[in-house]
């Protein structure tokens, strides 16, 4: 698995799946999830795997991910439900990532997840810290992240990523290095390193505006992100896009087909879609998403078709994520048009500023653009 291949848009279709159950919602998170206690979860299973079966004309499907919330709080037997519909749709996907807590990770889970066809599985480790833990509302400790890694390496997983979250209230550079060595000690194939965002609406940034949380200041922060970049290089782990580190070979395919700009179909309550031209989110409800599948109704409250600017400057935004940056000849053949002409003024400004630089066949951001890249990349977004 892989280096990246670029198949036609109708073989690169990715599949996601969002299971919005979790134990207790963390306060820093923005995605759509809601307590398993609080619902009976077969109805939604039922749902989800009915608006799969909508899409039976796709002949197959690149990759799939099943994501949360949590799908491994699932009841083990509407997990495997779940499992087996994907794999009716999908027998043989080139990558089949499952997202896992650490804290509800057991054998019997991950041998479920093998016989069922997945070969990547991803831990929302957050970090290898009990205090920074505490901080972000996580319920598992450091020692149960690692000891899930090395189950799913027992239990036959080549490809195991693991999630970490720096600029945490309290936490400083010193305290990153250690959760980088440690996590660089495991047997990991993939690592995703986030700074901590404030999400409107969420609990952590109400308690930000109440005083109750000291954000890390801005340097400190860029200092955290720098030394992510040197020590995972140091430590064999290839930065592939912006916030993401693999080992060779190990790179997410499911989430390069977002940043080549491909189409997705999503399932579930939240999931977004980008498919025959339009982009599409479903009900953000549970309740309201079952209704809508039952009574024969799409499943989105949201969808517009995608016109040729709004691809060509989306396409530019995604791939200038990618640390090789837009391709010339690529981007021209999946939008129409010449990268250069159409982004002329950007590109030339943000070259003088040191932070694009091209070769014959890319423009991608440099190194010391990387830690602004958001603000950058807003002058490739609209026309």
């Amino acid at each position: 698995m892989n280096a990246y291949a670029t198949p036609s848009d109708e073989e690169a279709i990715g599949l996601y799946l969002h299971v919005p159950f979790c134990e207790r919602k963390c306060p820093y998170c923005s995605f759509y999830s809601e307590p398993l206690a609080e619902h009976e979860p077969a109805p939604l299973i039922s749902a989800m795997i009915a608006e799969m079966d909508r899409y039976r004309s796709v002949r197959s499907f690149h990759t799939v991910y099943l994501g949360g919330g949590s799908p491994t709080c699932l009841p083990v037997q509407e997990l495997a439900r779940l499992l087996d519909a994907i794999r009716s749709h999908c027998p043989s996907p080139a990558e089949f990532t499952v997202e896992c807590n650490p804290g509800q990770t057991n054998a019997e889970a991950l041998a479920m997840l093998r016989r069922h066809g997945v070969n990547r599985v991803s831990f929302g480790a957050q970090s290898l810290d009990t205090d920074e833990l505490e901080q972000l509302g996580r319920r598992h400790s450091p020692e149960e992240a690692i000891a899930a890694v090395r189950l799913a390496r027992k239990e036959g997983f080549d490809n195991v990523g693991i999630d970490l979250i720096f600029a945490i209230p309290g936490s400083d550079l010193a305290g990153w290095r250690r959760n980088l060595e440690l996590a660089t000690s495991l047997d990991i194939q993939h690592i995703s390193a986030y700074s901590l965002t404030y999400e409107p609406g969420t609990a952590l940034d109400q308690a930000r505006r109440a005083g109750r949380v000291e954000p890390v200041d801005e340097d400190t922060d860029r200092a955290m992100y720098e030394l992510a970049i040197d020590y995972l290089a140091s430590a064999g782990f290839q930065q592939y896009e912006i916030s993401n580190f693999a080992r060779a070979g190990f790179a997410c395919l499911h989430n390069q087909g977002y940043w080549h700009n491909r189409p997705y179909i999503g399932i579930g309550p939240g999931a977004g879609s980008y498919f025959q031209g339009r982009r599409a989110l479903n009900a953000p409800d549970i309740r309201r998403y079952v209704e809508k599948i039952r009574t024969g109704e799409e499943a989105w409250e949201q969808s517009e078709p995608i016109g040729r600017d709004e691809r060509v400057c989306e396409t530019a935004v995604l791939n200038l994520r990618r640390r090789q940056g837009v391709n010339l000849a690529a981007f021209r053949q999946a939008t129409g048009a010449d990268f250069l002409e159409v982004f002329d003024n950007p590109v030339r400004r943000h070259e003088d500023q040191g932070w694009i630089e091209r070769t014959p066949d890319a423009v991608r951001l440099t190194r010391k653009a990387l830690a602004v890249a958001d603000s950058i990349l807003c002058d490739f977004s609209a026309l």
